[in-house]
Parts: structure tokens; C-alpha cells; sequence
């Protein structure tokens, strides 16, 4: 646990921005104002973290937290990168996650819920940068920004504190026409993962699995993955992007396993060959 309250210490700041909130299909409902402030104590044993929002159509919103410790809902990366919510998902409940990643001064959170009639209810996206720095110039993601091959190193985690695992990626991203084509491998002797979608506009759909499962383009190159409807005993996972800079991109991914118990939390780094 202390090596986890060190990599939540890389978190340390007054980080302003805003929780841009969408419907399940990317448009934008609300925009909020908004700054956050995690504070460690002297002895860097205790947090405070302070969540001021400033709605344009109603009261200040100001949240005070103060911990000692981190539950079992979330985990943390080496670079304060992490992911928190829902331990288990099952029928008629509320289920999501967030999924945060950080780089330099900038952090970009990702929120994904889903409602008790298990579909894709809401997505929050939350850009950030420290105080006295200048916000994100990234565009909106694009198709193009996706194309091609991306080689990376993925470092996963595990909710019960098993070791780490650290296994090289190659994606490949293709059109044609209407059609995006996926080709993930993962590791030395793993099968390889195909899939294919269809384009719509910001919105990628991939019906050919279990699920259905889309793929949201969004500001500041960001993008949402995750299923549009849960399907029970099937494994599912909630995954954020950010395209850091044309040939760089960062990618969370969480998954459940066929029982809806969360299984791993998985980083990946790639870079467009």
C-alpha cells in the first residue's frame, strides 16, 4: 500500500479545469467549471482533496475528502495514473468507473456509468491541467489520428495485489471506407485479436462480438471505450485513450471478468511506427 499512496502523491496539486458531462452517444450536456485540489500533509501520511464546481446554472458545488488510506476500488500507477470504481458488476445495480491519466501538467479522467437497466447511462470527461500552466491545445480525435501501427508496452495490475505483468502490444488500425479494422496482439505467443466497426461520424460501432461495444471520439484527443449495453456472463471492459501527441498515445484499460468481478487494470504507452 505505500508504494500505492506514493504513485497517488504524483497527484499532488491544484489542477484546473472542467467535468464536461455527455450522453451515451458523445454530445455534450453540461460543462462545468471546475478545480481540484489534493494536498498532502506535512508527513505525506494524509490526503485532503478539495472538488470545487461552478455550474453556470446553479450554487458553487465544494466537496472536502481526507484519507489515510485507499480502498480496494482503486489502483495506481508508477506515474499517478489510475482507475477507480465498482468492484463488482451485477443486475439492477449502478455500475462504472473512472479511468485518469496523467502527463506532465496535464491530467485527462474519464467517467463511464452505466444505469440499473445495465445500459451506457452517462460519460463525464474531465480535463485538467496545474495551476499556473496553460491548458490543452489538442484537437478532437479523429479516424486519421488512429491509423496505422502503434507498437507498445502494456504494465498491468491486479485488484488482489498479484505481481505486475509487463508484455509488449502491436495495434493496427485500418479503414476502408465506412469499415475501421482492428488487429491487436499482446505478448509472445498470444493469439491475435480482430475486430471491425462501423464508422458513424465520432462514433465507432463493433457488433460483431458478444456485446455491442463503440468507440467515442472526444476533445482534447481523448476517446471512450466500452460497451453500449452489458451483457450478463460475458466478460466486459471500460478503456480511455489520449493521444498525447500525433504519433504517441496513452490507453487505461479495466477489466471484469464473465462473473462481473473486476479483474485487471491494464496502462498502455504505444508509439505510431
Amino acid at each position: 500500500m505505500t508504494a500505492q499512496w506514493d504513485c497517488l502523491l504524483k497527484n499532488a496539486g491544484t489542477w484546473v479545469g472542467s467535468f464536461t458531462r455527455l450522453s451515451p452517444m458523445g454530445e455534450i450536456w453540461a460543462d462545468t467549471p471546475s478545480t481540484v485540489i489534493l494536498q498532502p500533509s506535512a508527513d505525506q501520511k494524509l490526503m485532503r482533496q478539495e472538488i470545487h464546481k461552478r455550474p453556470a446554472d446553479g450554487p458553487p458545488q465544494d466537496t472536502v475528502l481526507e484519507y489515510r488510506t485507499l480502498n480496494r476500488s482503486v489502483l495506481f500507477f508508477e506515474n499517478g495514473a489510475f482507475s477507480q470504481g465498482s468492484i463488482q458488476w451485477g443486475p439492477f445495480s449502478e455500475f462504472g468507473a473512472e479511468l485518469g491519466l496523467i502527463a506532465e501538467h496535464h491530467r485527462l479522467r474519464l467517467v463511464q456509468l452505466f444505469d440499473k437497466t445495465q445500459q451506457l447511462g452517462s460519460l463525464t470527461l474531465i480535463r485538467e491541467h496545474l495551476e499556473g500552466t496553460e491548458p490543452s491545445a489538442r484537437s478532437p480525435l479523429t479516424i486519421e489520428d488512429l491509423l496505422g501501427t502503434w507498437q507498445g508496452e502494456a504494465v498491468t495490475l491486479y485488484p488482489d495485489w498479484s505481481p505486475s505483468e509487463t508484455m509488449t502490444t502491436q495495434l493496427t488500425v485500418a479503414r476502408s471506407g465506412d469499415t475501421l479494422t482492428q488487429t491487436l496482439s499482446m505478448g509472445v505467443g498470444q493469439p491475435t485479436i480482430a475486430s471491425s466497426g462501423t464508422i458513424q461520424g465520432d462514433r465507432i460501432l463493433f457488433e460483431t462480438g458478444p456485446q455491442a461495444v463503440q468507440v467515442l471520439l472526444l476533445p482534447d484527443g481523448a476517446s471512450s471505450t466500452c460497451p453500449t449495453h452489458i451483457q450478463p456472463r460475458q466478460p466486459l471492459f471500460l478503456e480511455v485513450g489520449w493521444l498525447l501527441a500525433p504519433n504517441l498515445r496513452q490507453r487505461m484499460i479495466r477489466r471484469y471478468n464473465d462473473q462481473g468481478g473486476w479483474a485487471s487494470l491494464t496502462l498502455v504507452t504505444e508509439h505510431r511506427t
